[in-house]
């Protein structure tokens, strides 16, 4: 009678193991074995971290091991399992891999291929392709395209801040952190100018080739700030002055969930210049959108407090641009557009599903913990931020008017503001890092593209991927013309920067708007999450009462402070970029890859240390051993 030996691996983190009756089904080409119980008796089976092995015994030959079929049913009280893969060995010795790397929660049942990658067209007998379309019948009914939309979505603690070394009360004192270095210096130009290119919103600034007409700046107004004798168009015209515009923020509603405190919002306009040491120093700033006598444009020269009021009003625009758009849009909630189709799309055999699924993992359970506590009626948002109470989506709603898939191009997005040359803006660190992440992580998935696809042609047959990328355009955009999404992909070089943008999103992107949370915002005069007087409608009238009166009351910093400390925290046992413990893949052509794709990241890595040591700036939210893989906090 011939014998197959089985080997199953159960996950080693915590509550992995099972007292659960487990039951596999080995399926061949010739026929298939009866169910068999995994029991060795007397022995505890399927503990945390163990590999068990079991014989099952057939009548006959089963021929090629095409499936496993894993059932698990109650023993006592439901008891979920982790299987993290199936091994077989046939009767003529030859070890086939089945990896699984999913829990098993109540009675349930997996039906795993092997751990082979192949293309819809590929699989020719009816038995794999009719499992790869029951796989993909089942996704569709959790994954429901409904479920997901981008567009959707105590006197003592209202009391205000004595003055402003009364923040440091709740202000975690870290040694040698930037947090403690911005506490120190954020009411300095450079440390304001600083951030708009290495602080944690650093997408904003763009090249200024023409003043807008809403923003009437004279030579006369900023000729002090000049250091070149050029005048301000002389300026421009070399290439050294830079704008930030949050005009997505004007006629957004602020927050008005608690009558007894008002809030105000800013659409402000900031002239940055670079001056003859490349530092980016502001040297005006107009509050709103439309210019006249009630929205002067503060300068330096103003009164100390006129200008540092002016720079906080800006800062606190950046803070809710960052957090809505920035972070939450642009990475959280693309990450789940492009999750929902790869899940509704590609089966686990799908090359392309074995290459994305270490990039969207805990990335839906993240983003529904951020609908139920975060973003929801009564949720952080509605606490502590401005753009609470309906805001914040509003600016979403705004921001999908100018999200393409051109603008998730790291290289795209970067030279499309004009601040892609190193010489002009030399301490650009999230720029020139990303860069080298971006490249890295192209050539990776270039090199597995290859792999699988031999041509064009390959691509364009592949019916699963073309329904994955239009299932993004169609149903995750919505079919919005101007986002420009594609369609469908005609060439492998299409396929790779595709791939890439959403590997790049979802890790590099990701970690740089994300991790430097705490170090720049929780000193909460630096990113203010909301403003308690409206912006100043004229100069000279601003000092210390009226800026400590504008700032968060003491229960608002404490909900934001809590909040980006909570959200800057790398999880226990976090995987970072390109490490990839789960064997999705066991072609060796793709773990070659995968040992290539380490060893340029830890290079990068390396050079950013290296950049970085002696600097009382670092700058580390790019380097890739600070970069998880995925969307997970």
């Amino acid at each position: 009678m011939p014998s197959y030996t089985v080997t199953v691996s159960t996950g080693s983190q915590w509550f992995a193991g099972t007292d659960d009756y487990i039951y596999i089904t080995l399926v061949g080409t010739e026929g298939c074995s009866e169910k068999t119980l995994l029991d060795k008796a007397l022995y505890n089976d399927f503990e945390r971290g163990a590999v068990d092995s079991y014989a099952v015994r057939v009548e006959e030959n089963l021929g090629d091991i095409l499936l496993v079929k894993i059932e698990k049913k109650k023993y006592w009280v439901h008891d979920d399992w982790y299987c993290k893969y199936i091994t077989v060995k046939t009767p003529s010795g030859d070890y086939i891999e089945f990896p699984c790397f999913l829990w098993l929660v109540g009675d349930n049942e997996v039906v795993l291929r092997d751990g082979r990658a192949f293309l819809p067209q590929d699989d020719k007998t009816s038995l794999v392709k009719r499992h790869r379309q029951k796989e993909l019948e089942a996704r569709r009914k959790t994954y429901r395209i409904e479920n997901l939309c981008v567009n959707q979505f105590m006197h003592m603690f209202q009391s205000s801040w004595s003055d402003f070394g009364d923040f440091e009360r709740i202000f975690v004192r870290i040694q040698n952190t930037i947090s403690e270095y911005v506490m120190q210096h954020w009411k300095e130009d450079f440390m304001f100018g600083y951030q708009f290119l290495n602080g944690c919103n650093p997408v904003v600034i763009q090249k200024c080739t023409k003043l807008p007409e809403n923003f009437p700046v004279t030579d006369e107004m900023v000729s002090v700030s000049l250091e070149r004798d050029l005048t301000l168009q002389e300026e421009i015209e070399a290439g050294n002055v830079y704008i930030a515009d949050y005009e997505v923020l004007a006629d957004i509603k602020p927050n008005s969930t608690d009558p007894c405190t008002l809030q105000y919002l800013a659409a402000p306009i900031c002239l940055i210049y670079k001056n003859i040491e490349n530092k980016i120093l502001p040297i005006a700033i107009q509050l709103g959108q439309t210019p006249g006598k009630n929205n002067p444009i503060f300068l330096p020269t103003d009164s100390e407090y006129d200008w540092l009021l002016a720079k906080i009003w800006v800062r606190s625009a950046d803070f809710h641009y960052h957090q809505t758009i920035t972070h939450l849009l642009r990475t959280h909630l693309m990450t789940e557009v492009f999750a929902v189709a790869m899940y509704r799309q590609l089966p686990a055999v799908h090359p392309v599903y074995k290459l994305l699924i270490p990039h969207i993992r805990f990335t839906m359970a993240i983003n529904t913990k951020a609908r139920e506590q975060l973003i929801c009626e009564c949720g952080i948002f509605d606490k502590a931020n401005a753009t609470g109470g309906g805001g914040h989506v509003q600016m979403i709603q705004k921001a999908m008017k100018s999200l393409t898939f051109r603008s998730l191009c790291f290289p795209d997005m970067i030279k499309s503001r004009g601040v892609d040359d190193q010489k002009e803006l030399p301490t650009y660190f999230y720029r020139d890092d990303g860069y080298q992440v971006w490249e890295a992580t192209k050539s990776f998935v270039s090199d597995v593209v290859h792999i699988y696809y031999t041509s064009d042609e390959t691509l364009q047959e592949d019916e699963e991927i073309q329904a994955f990328v239009k299932d993004v355009c169609s149903f995750g955009m919505q079919d919005f013309d101007h986002c420009e999404f594609p369609k469908f992909l005609k060439s492998r070089e299409a396929l790779i920067e595709y791939l890439t943008v959403i590997v790049f999103t979802a890790s590099a992107q990701h970690a740089a708007v994300n991790f430097g949370q705490y170090d720049w915002c929780s000193w909460i005069p630096n990113a203010p999450s909301t403003m308690r007087r409206p912006p100043p409608t004229q100069k000279g009238l601003a000092n210390v009462n009226l800026i400590i009166e504008s700032l968060p009351d003491r229960g608002r910093s404490s909900w934001h402070l809590g909040a980006v400390w909570a959200l800057s925290q790398y999880q226990e046992g976090e995987l970072y970029l390109g490490m990839y413990p789960d064997e999705h893949f066991i072609e060796k052509p793709v773990k070659a890859a995968m040992e290539k794709f380490s060893k340029q990241l830890a290079e990068i890595s390396g050079s950013i240390k290296l950049r970085n040591d002696g600097k009382k700036l670092p700058y580390y939210n790019m380097s890739p051993d600070k970069i998880p893989n995925s969307v997970a906090v």
